[in-house]
């Protein structure tokens, strides 16, 4: 309680003040630090000392003995990356990382929506078991007994601490907050607000006046990177790192969520210029592409898109790869801390983001889609002194998160786990694990005002996706010879061919089987209910 009283205490008297325009960007930021160094000083030094106020003091020896976790965490990016084979956008920080550990080639979140993703990520079970389908949704309303990931770690003895977004936050608009928090499952939380957020948003472009986060939106500041938000976290994080390596009488759980590229685009300019308008792909045949997929499948598209001409996608992509460079950078910088410190020796460090992303694949973009485009993520897992420089080809979800983390760390869990380990696969990652990963979303039908659901289970060959259980329409995708999922199995005289038909066959009751196992006991989607919101810090079953 005093820990939450003095957190409360600086957020209240220690803001983020409005960056004066009348200052240069270097003033600004000098100014921006000033004002945050006390508060800083006063959270982090207050939580790591009053470890010993309650309990007995920790076995210095053994904590040190225990790895430490590094969770790094990007907003709305795809797999268009370097060390994904991405051959335009650069991200060399994301790529070191990944050759010192072990790249998930086929890695997927449970739901292509930041809300439910996260919620399923850090609880270890599928959307339908935490009851959320929907942003602005916090797992303590529908399943209030629950340990997060982080919190399993704090009730073990970690330092759990968070900087920037982790569960669910209305970007832009709550950048800076607690967004859609859960306090039990940290000891220290920091949400610095840039100028992105703070000074920006008047000069920021966007295809609907006034919408920012779910609208495409982008803009090339004159700003250096220590002025943006993940300017900031990337900051934050090394301050908070520097005084873990001081303090190694405990071990830690810090989760780092980074802001970008979630829109509005915004990055320092410099990191749009490697990037070319003329060098931006854009995507032809969107008319045939779509002409064999059922259109519960295109419902993501919004209709501000339909103002968006070749030179305007262009200038969108150019900014989401600029951001995604320039998060990178803020990458690089935390992981150069881990090791500048010495704590890379013994921290485990995973990169993740919370879904993919279209960038006008299927004349989409976005979202809340079953392609692979969206349901796929990128995850990186490195942990010193194992497999270096390694591929896992086998589908994995970001619900297989938590239990590996806690596997690898040997921290208890609650018995419910939907995920699987993934610690097979980093000690060999020619392990298939389960060999598939399992993806939904749903859907509001307009007319009849029913809810329906898409399921989609994805093998290292094809994905399956079935929408209201086949009623809505069937896709099958074979990307060993269609990577691109421009060619639906499962439509027309397609679905008639024998290897077809048993493909959608044995897939099908494969994806319902996962279905059902992603419920929870009672077999039924858990009901999300506003009221029950609890912290809960420890709940014993």
């Amino acid at each position: 309680m005093l820990i939450t009283n003095v957190v409360g205490f600086a957020r209240l008297y220690l803001p983020h003040k409005s960056l004066s325009p009348c200052l240069n960007p270097r003033a600004e930021v000098a100014l921006m630090n000033l004002k945050r160094i006390f508060g800083l000083g006063l959270l982090l030094g207050f939580a790591l000392s009053s470890q010993f106020s309650f309990g007995q003091k920790p076995d210095a020896k053994k904590a040190s003995q225990r790895k430490n976790v590094l969770f790094l965490i990007s907003d709305d990016l795809n797999t268009r990356i370097g060390c994904y084979g991405d051959p335009i956008v650069q991200t060399p920080n994301i790529d070191r990382l990944a050759a010192r550990g072990v790249l998930f080639e086929n890695a997927a979140c449970q739901y292509p929506l930041c809300g439910p993703s996260r919620n399923s990520m850090l609880c270890g079970l599928y959307p339908d078991t935490t009851g959320i389908h929907g942003n602005a949704q916090i797992f303590r309303d529908s399943i209030p007994e629950r340990w997060s990931l982080p919190q399993a770690f704090r009730l073990d003895g970690y330092f759990a601490g968070r900087v920037g977004k982790l569960y669910h936050y209305n970007v832009p608009k709550s950048v800076g907050t607690n967004g859609h928090d859960d306090p039990a499952s940290w000891e220290l939380e920091l949400n610095p607000a840039g100028c992105d957020r703070l000074i920006e948003e008047p000069d920021i472009f966007t295809l609907r006046k006034g919408a920012f986060g779910g609208t495409l939106s982008w803009y090339a500041s004159p700003r250096p990177d220590e002025a943006h938000t993940d300017g900031m976290l990337a900051d934050d994080a090394s301050w908070v790192l520097e005084r873990c390596a001081k303090r190694n009488d405990r071990p830690f759980f810090l989760a780092v969520g980074f802001y970008r590229p979630h829109t509005p685009y915004v990055a320092p300019k410099e990191y749009f210029e490697p990037y070319k308008l003329e060098d931006m792909p854009l995507f032809d045949n969107v008319e045939e592409d779509n002409a064999d997929v059922p259109a519960a499948a295109l419902l993501s598209k919004k209709k501000e898109q339909d103002l968006l001409n070749d030179e305007l996608r262009r200038q969108a992509i150019q900014a989401y790869y600029a951001s995604t460079t320039f998060m990178d950078a803020q990458v690089g910088k935390v992981l150069d801390t881990l090791k500048r410190t010495g704590l890379d020796k013994n921290t485990i460090v995973v990169f993740t983001s919370d879904h993919g992303y279209f960038l006008g694949e299927k004349g989409l973009w976005q979202k809340q889609a079953l392609f692979d485009k969206v349901a796929g993520v990128p995850l990186i897992i490195a942990e010193p002194g194992r497999t270096e420089g390694a591929i896992a080809k086998s589908p994995v979800g970001l619900v297989d998160l938590y239990p590996t983390l806690a596997e690898l760390c040997d921290v208890p869990t609650q018995k419910l786990m939907q995920g699987q380990s993934l610690v097979p696969m980093l000690r060999d990652p020619s392990q298939t694990g389960r060999g598939y990963s399992m993806s939904m979303v749903a859907r509001n039908d307009r007319q009849t005002k029913q809810r329906y659901y898409g399921y989609s289970i994805r093998t290292e060959r094809y994905r399956l996706t079935l929408w209201d259980d086949g009623k809505r329409g069937t896709e099958l995708y074979d990307h060993q010879n269609d990577p691109e999922e421009f060619t639906n199995l499962a439509h027309g005289e397609r679905k008639n061919d024998p290897n077809n038909a048993k493909v959608i066959r044995e897939l099908t009751e494969k994806l319902k089987a996962e279905m059902a196992n992603g419920m929870p006991a009672s077999g039924k989607r858990t009901e999300y209910k506003v009221g029950n919101w609890n912290p809960m810090l420890r709940i014993d079953n």
